[in-house]
């Protein structure tokens, strides 16, 4: 046998397969199937863990992933140990090794236990008022201490071995949940032919069904008929069902993410397995069957070691086969505690005495009380309880006062009512209402497409429960055009009705100041911190979760935020609803960052990207930079040459003879439809209704606000299809823009959008002999000047394979942008490279283009603009169109102070000793004697030596800047002051003509 505290005969575990583990190096054994928490307790532990602040020994509350207390530290070798993980949903493997957490030396004996005995020096909010002063104590003293004693396990500090897997997946129906009401919604939903995904986060359907035996569906008990169903769903080919899988989140557009627990209870696991999978699921309808959680019941001492919720003394017996106690007492507000006290005492279990703080429960359960000779103590309270790591005693009396008697007992359950779970509602972005009648926060109105069924959605009584389930469920699925298939009938019948509940302290809670009365079991809040928060002032029921930590804990409050609001509405004389509610926020329970991550770590994790042509660039000497995750060629030095040497070469190469340069970053993205055109002229500041087929044009892309986004050169290749530039940088991000606003804004264009940027490979060829490079490698293009001149496009044939050719240039020179299929990048690139190699040309770099592009004065969003330049602030207003209605950002530039004057304008400038090269990011002012703080006029956005030019060169962003030209302006610098001149942005082939070579 596996414990003294198993019941023979019960549960449904089988007693011949058993395994083994340790907890805090004790052996235990435990059956095939046993959560910790069930194994522990068989084995007579109760004591599993301390609390946070007060260190106050703690047990098992609660049989699921609401338990805020049984948090522990799983180690399944030397490498793989996981801390924070809920010994209610662990399953117990062979040879794990199982830890407490928050304890020292022992659990049994924790030095950090003396925070118990300076409890009142530790109230709500005293973090808010104790550390403020001295003020010198914080960074030496407050700070060391509090992130030493933060958090309740230890994070691992060897890498995870494990491999996680992701998955992608859409349904026309998923059913988060898989208790009765899941189960019927799946059924009903899959029999209409319609795809479903049924998931839950137990390793076996049914839900409720593993307590509540008193259940009979179809004529068989509750969780077999949940065995049997969920059998038929799993054979069905358009049913995926999922167990040990939490849906943890629910997001915009019926988007929910899914963990999947792939490994975690095998002994042995196939390495080939993931540990752990994420479902991400878009999903045409959702169908939410998420249940309830049962409140326990707030009173003094009402935290020891042995009390549990009434429904996790109910798991433990009828699925495990484990009591959790053998003189057990029952304090209640709701019948379903009855029920537990009931099957306990069928199972040899002697009951103490059902203590509940109603004056009239229902009749069926007293009766059955009466029946089975337990006593009842209507109209009574449990006051305290006594024990010190475990309850021994519980103290009665009768609810307004009165003389009290003490029951010997070794366990305590309780419950005051369920609690709708409207987690997964509330993130969909559901407004939850207030159900006065029966004082639950039930889901109210819609925003997705998803339903609430079941206990979830306040719904009592079996047969109730599942006619709605099985018309949600085919309801969903005729909204999304399934019309076939029988709709089930399924007839359940239950034992008993439950009613009654209760929210807040009960009556031994206070209102005295010292009672410990626990809402929040893990943070150590009491019934008194929520009082004394409402007397500090708070008075919203987000200042009161802050100034006490309710609900803060990684239970997320699921047992505690009712108890908390019910006290604040009573202690600030206002009704619940008028309190307000905390917000419900992803994820339901805690995932793992591997989870997330999944195979975005190491090289993976951010991982490199690079152009076809890299080995070609690397086999010519290319130095590379990263520039975001591309790997770009930054210069090719020569034998002897620094970085300097090589880039002052290429600058002068490119423009005496020609340049080869890897484009191939710049993002692309394919626009196309009948409103092509119409689209662009609301996304850019320009026209391009006019553009005709052949034609580029620069455009800028703004931001709602006015202020510049990205540029790039947009190529019209058809009447309905445009070949859009984006900076490299800027790829992702003006997808998303661009995709945001057509789906959101103008969803009304006929527009397809899609991202290129990785099937052209570009290869820029600049300079005075580029035409004569790429001539007599081009085919069906008429490369002349009259034919082809600057800012056009054409497709044809480069080296026999196809090109979209763009007659355009960064460098100001005579350039060509060659564009083809990715998979021939690097062998265009060598037939190219063999051209130009004998006549003098040379490879370069992103340092090179850098220099070439200032000396024409051409800017580099996000370099020379900041976020805060408008295009006339940049000198490109001649980009805006004049006669344009609207466009994204056309409100902004109206805006009072994007006119006015004195505006930071980007502008040239020249340092008075030509060969002082200016640092970028220095600060510019006037006056360079003005006394510290000095009024800084702007900084310096991009600086080189030129040896084009002869000099260094330099542009700016400048309070007035166009007002300034030839003005003497001062950069300070740590030990010299630079005087420059502010100039115009061009500092190279002025009048333009070489472009046009």
């Amino acid at each position: 046998m596996s414990g003294a505290n198993r019941i023979p005969g019960a549960g449904r575990l089988t007693p011949a397969k058993t395994a083994r583990f340790t907890f805090d190096g004790r052996p235990y054994t435990a059956l095939e199937g046993d959560t910790v928490a069930s194994a522990l307790l068989a084995n007579g532990v109760h004591l599993m863990g301390r609390s946070f602040k007060y260190h106050r020994p703690r047990g098992v509350v609660s049989a699921g992933p609401e338990e805020p207390n049984a948090l522990i530290d799983v180690q399944r070798d030397a490498a793989r140990r996981q801390p924070n993980v809920r010994a209610t949903v662990q399953e117990v493997f062979d040879g794990v090794t199982i830890a407490s957490q928050n304890r020292y030396p022992s659990l049994s004996f924790d030095v950090g236990s003396i925070n118990n005995l300076l409890s009142p020096f530790f109230a709500a909010g005293f973090y808010y008022k104790t550390f403020m002063w001295p003020k010198k104590a914080w960074k030496h003293l407050y700070e060391p201490q509090i992130r030493a004693a933060a958090g309740l396990g230890v994070s691992p500090d060897q890498a995870d071995p494990d491999h996680y897997a992701g998955r992608y997946a859409h349904c026309d129906v998923l059913v988060a949940g898989a208790g009765v009401a899941g189960l019927s919604a799946a059924l009903a939903a899959a029999k209409t032919g319609a795809s479903v995904i049924l998931c839950d986060e137990q390793p076996e359907v049914g839900g409720a069904l593993h307590f509540d035996t008193s259940v009979m569906i179809d004529g068989k008990p509750g969780f077999d008929w949940a065995q049997s169903v969920a059998a038929e769903l799993a054979a069905m080919e358009n049913v995926t069902v999922l167990t040990r899988t939490t849906a943890f989140g629910y997001y915009e557009h019926n988007f929910v993410g899914l963990v999947e627990r792939v490994t975690d209870h095998l002994a042995k696991p196939d390495r080939r397995l993931p540990r752990e999978r994420l479902w991400q699921v878009r999903a045409k309808q959702v169908v939410i069957a998420t249940g309830a959680i049962e409140r326990h019941m707030v009173f003094s001492n009402n935290d020891r070691p042995g009390i549990l919720l009434a429904s996790a003394a109910r798991t433990y017996l009828n699925h495990f086969g484990v009591a959790v106690g053998r003189n057990v007492g029952v304090y209640t507000a709701n019948d379903s505690a009855y029920e537990a006290a009931f099957d306990l005492k069928r199972a040899g279990v002697s009951i103490a005495a059902i203590v509940d703080c109603r004056q009239q429960p229902g009749a069926a359960v007293l009766a059955e009380a009466s029946r089975l000779g337990i006593e009842v103590l209507t109209g009574h309270s449990v006051i305290d309880t006594a024990g010190k790591l475990r309850v021994s005693s519980m103290t009665v009396a009768r609810n307004g006062g009165g003389s009290s008697r003490t029951m010997r007992i070794d366990a305590l359950i309780t419950s005051s009512g369920w609690t709708p779970s409207v987690h997964l509602f509330s993130q969909s972005r559901g407004k939850v209402a207030y159900d006065a009648e029966s004082q639950r926060f039930l889901p109210g109105t819609y925003v997705q497409e998803c339903i609430s069924v079941g206990a979830c959605n306040g719904t009592n009584g079996l047969q109730a429960t599942i006619d709605e389930a099985i018309a949600a469920g085919r309801d969903r699925a005729l909204k999304g055009g399934f019309t076939g298939g029988d709709t089930p009938a399924i007839s359940g019948t239950n034992a008993f009705e439950w009613t009654g509940g209760m929210a807040g302290a009960a009556e031994g809670a206070g209102p005295d100041t010292t009672v410990k009365a626990f809402i929040d079991f893990q943070n150590d809040v009491c019934a008194k911190d929520i009082r004394l928060a409402v007397r500090e002032g708070m008075h919203s029921i987000e200042h009161i979760k802050r100034f006490t930590t309710n609900g803060m804990a990684t239970d997320q409050g699921k047992l505690s935020n009712i108890h908390g609001l019910a006290i604040a509405a009573e202690a600030l004389g206002r009704e619940i609803p008028k309190v307000g509610l905390t917000t419900f926020r992803a994820p339901y329970t805690p995932v793992t960052f591997g989870t997330l991550i999944n195979h975005s770590r190491g090289d993976l994790f951010d991982p490199a990207r690079k152009t076809p042509m890299h080995a070609f660039e690397e086999a010519k000497g290319a130095i590379f930079e990263d520039v975001g995750n591309w790997k770009r060629a930054w210069y090719y030095p020569r034998a002897g040459e620094d970085m300097h040497k090589a880039v002052d070469r290429e600058c002068v190469t490119v423009r005496q003879s020609a340049g080869i340069f890897d484009a191939s970053t710049l993002g692309k993205i394919e626009v196309v439809g009948p409103d092509a055109a119409k689209f662009l002229n609301l996304l850019y500041t320009n026209g391009w209704d006019t553009l005709k087929p052949g034609r580029c044009r620069y455009g800028i892309m703004l931001r709602e606000d006015g202020f510049i986004y990205d540029d790039g050169v947009v190529g019209r290749m058809a009447e309905d299809r445009f070949h859009v530039t984006t900076t490299t940088g800027g790829a992702a991000r003006v997808m998303h823009h661009m995709e945001d606003y057509l789906q959101t804004e103008f969803p009304h264009l006929d527009v397809w959008l899609t991202s290129a940027t990785e099937q052209w490979a570009v290869i820029a060829v600049q300079g005075p002999k580029a035409r004569e490079i790429i001539a007599p490698l081009v085919e069906g293009i008429d490369l002349s000047n009259e034919a082809f001149p600057h800012m056009s496009v054409a497709e044809g044939k480069i080296c026999g394979v196809p090109t979209r050719l763009f007659r355009m240039s960064f460098t100001g020179e005579l350039g060509f942008e060659v564009n083809v299929p990715a998979d021939y990048g690097q062998a265009v690139m060598e037939a190219i490279w063999a051209r130009a190699e004998p006549m003098g040309a040379c490879m370069y770099g992103t340092e090179t283009m850098h220099v070439l592009r200032a000396e024409k004065g051409y800017i580099i969003v996000g370099q020379d603009t900041d976020g805060t330049v408008t295009p006339d602030d940049a000198s490109l207003g001649w980009a805006i169109g004049k006669k344009k209605p609207d466009f994204v950002g056309i409100r902004g530039l109206k805006r009072s102070d994007l006119v006015a004057e004195g505006r930071k304008q980007l502008v040239g400038l020249l340092t008075k000793d030509p060969k002082e090269v200016l640092e970028e990011g220095a600060q510019i002012v006037a006056n360079p004697n003005e006394p510290v703080p000095m009024t800084m006029l702007g900084h310096v956005t991009s600086s080189y030596w030129s040896e084009n030019c002869g000099r260094s060169i330099a542009m700016a962003l400048v309070a007035g800047g166009k007002a300034r030209l030839g003005q003497t302006l001062y950069v300070p610098m740590a030990d010299r002051t630079i005087a420059v001149e502010v100039s115009e942005m061009v500092f190279f082939d002025k009048e333009g003509g070489r472009i046009h070579g």
